[in-house]
């Protein structure tokens, strides 16, 4: 059955997602540890296969625009695919009395990075890139790969981090590029990233499909109203309050 609680959470998330293109995962997995008591565990493979469901519209819409790079796109799937493999491994052979404390550690610390890197990515940018144009420009397909595998295991322990983090990582690697194709890149990457994750919590039986449907229902027209009224609402007052939401939450989960 459709719980309307939880509905009401993806119309919300929905609204932001659309407002700011911030990842979803960023909001509704805290939201649904700290809020709803969902198991961490719980949390995180619900919202995964969620985020695929909604990160799937936005790719066919930056792929009909051609604001994608399918060879970045396969870059990052090198990495990604082979380190959710091992990540979704290891956790089904885990102690689940240990893994549940241990995924709310690591998401507050991801949290905690992903606000950072939301307040900050300009400046980030900016030091960074110099320190590493000319590894990147020499060694581009290796580092992206490695960024790959990265935000493969973050994402599937966490469901968080190819937002914000993956993001930053992408235009320091790859400041010839537009951003706007960085960011169609970056979503198109979350979608096989997500889905193999999300399968495999689902395989380890560490989904809800009723939540799973009610978030759906909830988040696709949240996403939608926000998309349509973006253009009337500053990202410079919507971006430092959503990084310091994701910031004190990531606290909240630490302590």
């Amino acid at each position: 059955m459709i719980d309307w609680h939880y509905s009401l959470a993806g119309v919300l998330v929905g609204l932001v997602v659309g407002l700011t293109g911030v990842g979803g995962g960023s909001l509704m997995t805290p939201l649904l540890v700290l809020v709803f008591g969902v198991a961490p565990t719980t949390a995180v493979g619900t919202d995964l296969l969620y985020a695929s469901a909604t990160k799937a519209v936005g790719t066919t819409v930056h792929g009909w625009r051609g604001t994608v790079s399918w060879k970045v796109v396969a870059r990052l799937a090198m990495g990604s695919v082979p380190a959710t493999i091992v990540t979704l491994l290891a956790l089904g052979a885990s102690n689940k009395a240990h893994t549940g404390h241990a995924i709310s550690v690591i998401l507050g610390i991801v949290l905690i990075l992903s606000a950072m890197a939301a307040l900050f990515r300009a400046r980030i940018v900016a030091f960074v890139a110099p320190r590493v144009d000319t590894v990147g420009h020499e060694h581009p397909v290796i580092l992206t790969v490695l960024l790959g595998a990265v935000l493969g295991a973050m994402v599937s322990l966490t469901s968080v981090g190819a937002g914000a983090l993956g993001m930053t990582a992408l235009l320091i690697l790859y400041p010839e590029l537009p951003v706007n194709k960085l960011v169609g890149s970056d979503i198109a990457h979350a979608v096989p990233l997500t889905l193999l994750a999300g399968t495999g919590h689902w395989l380890l039986g560490s989904v809800d499909g009723a939540l799973l449907v009610s978030l759906l229902c909830g988040s696709i027209p949240g996403i939608i109203v926000g998309s349509l009224i973006s253009s009337r609402v500053s990202d410079r007052f919507l971006s430092p309050i959503l990084a310091t939401v994701l910031l004190l939450v990531g606290v909240k989960l630490l302590f």
